[in-house]
């Protein structure tokens, strides 16, 4: 058991204790405490509990997959240079994973029997795209476990198969649906509709998405200071997102790190002018009380996170603040947190008709499906889209032109018969 004790400097409390350093040796910590000694002393007994606890799972008798993967994402994922996304995305694969009873089989005892069932089991309920982050986080948390920790001796995960869900029922399906979920004119006039008599602070954002494809955290962080709407152009450069791990909305850079230029047409000019002037008669009426945005840098460790805040307008803003005139915001001229409009969007797929499996990033597949039915280069759409590489934009497109389809295969009507 630790031994400690708490000492006063100034007007200050200061507690201690002796913990194994790397080489076994026993070595004295002191940490700063609180101008009471009582709270101090509260502190060092909360610190001696984590201590002695980490030590118990310290050994790899005791280890269980759950702890691996924390212990994986504290050491070695959030020290690295990869982006806060990314963490974000790792962090929340690790809690997909422990939900399953395979995270809290001891580690020692893990064998591949054990890691395909937990794959068999998850991939027929999760998308493609889940087994496959469970199966990226396993295989590198495995890793580490071998190297450097050794805790055990090898990999399991190259041992494991990865399947997707079982698709033989659709042998005898009458129609294939898309895993792609696109909106007819007609619907989107619904959704408007809906969204100006409830949901009005969602509004924006789709109407957005829908003429230019952005998505959902690039819609939440764009600024008026990044649309050009005498040129019809918006620069997109950030992205806001619910960090589950650290429970606080950020801002962060787009996926793959990549700034581009989306040009729009007169539909999406006339909506922004039309909120723009809305946010100008905003701020009249609710005058001192209207909401003002920023961000602050918070450094943790190796990594800076920039947590987005309101204020009134007469409040005091912290020194290293940044500032953020957002085009989507709620009539007080908060911030609009992207699980809002995410939410929404899922309401709206059971209140109209026809939009089952409805979500924001249906938007996306939609513009997509309206450039390239109208003839716009796959090359161009992928530039605007910020996608990777262009067949990912033509995989969307192939999903969702049903009519298109159709169009082209009876273009051989044309050939006369032979």
């Amino acid at each position: 058991m630790a031994k400690g004790s708490v000492r006063k400097k100034g007007k200050i409390w200061y507690y201690r204790f002796y913990v194994e350093d790397e080489s076994g040796s026993r070595v004295q910590k002191e940490f700063k405490g609180t101008e009471s000694k009582s709270e101090t002393e509260a502190l060092l007994r909360r610190a001696m509990e984590t201590y002695e606890s980490t030590q118990f799972v310290a050994q790899a008798k005791n280890i269980t997959l759950g702890d691996l993967l924390d212990m994986w994402i504290t050491e070695e994922v959030m020290p690295s240079n990869r982006s806060n996304g990314t963490v974000r995305n790792y962090s929340n694969t690790v809690k997909t994973i422990k939900k399953y009873p395979v995270s809290k089989r001891k580690l020692l005892t893990i064998k591949v029997e054990h890691l395909q069932k937990f794959f068999d089991a998850h991939s027929s309920v999760a998308s493609h795209k889940s087994t496959h982050n469970c199966a990226t986080v396993l295989r590198s948390a495995f890793r580490f476990a071998v190297f450097p920790k050794q805790f055990i001796n090898f990999n399991p995960m190259p041992y494991v198969n990865v399947r997707d869900k079982d698709t033989t029922s659709q042998l005898f399906q009458d129609e294939i649906h898309s895993k792609f979920v696109t909106v007819s004119d007609e619907q989107y006039s619904q959704i408007v509709k809906n969204l100006e008599t409830s949901g009005k602070p969602a509004l924006l954002a789709i109407q957005i998405a829908y003429f230019s494809g952005l998505r959902l955290g690039e819609v939440c962080a764009l600024t008026w200071q990044d649309i050009d709407l005498e040129n019809q152009c918006m620069t997109i450069r950030r992205s806001m997102a619910y960090n589950d791990y650290r429970k606080k909305t950020e801002i962060g850079p787009t996926k793959g790190n990549k700034i581009r230029t989306v040009d729009f047409g007169d539909n999406l000019t006339a909506i922004l002018k039309a909120a723009l002037e809305e946010q100008k008669s905003n701020r009249k009426k609710y005058g001192s009380l209207y909401k003002r945005n920023y961000c602050m840098p918070i450094r943790e460790k190796t990594r800076v996170h920039y947590d987005i805040y309101d204020t009134d307008q007469n409040g005091d803003l912290p020194e290293g603040h940044i500032s953020f005139d957002l085009v989507c915001t709620r009539e007080d001229g908060r911030f609009i947190r992207p699980q809002y409009v995410d939410n929404r969007c899922r309401r709206l797929s059971k209140e109209i008709d026809g939009l089952k499996g409805f979500h924001f990033h249906s938007l996306r597949h939609t513009y997509t499906s309206n450039l390239l039915s109208k003839g716009a280069s796959p090359k161009d759409v992928q530039e605007l889209l910020g996608h990777s590489d262009v067949n990912l934009t033509l995989n969307v497109y192939a999903h969702s032109a049903r009519e298109s389809k159709r169009n082209s295969a009876k273009l051989l009507d044309t050939i006369n018969a032979v």
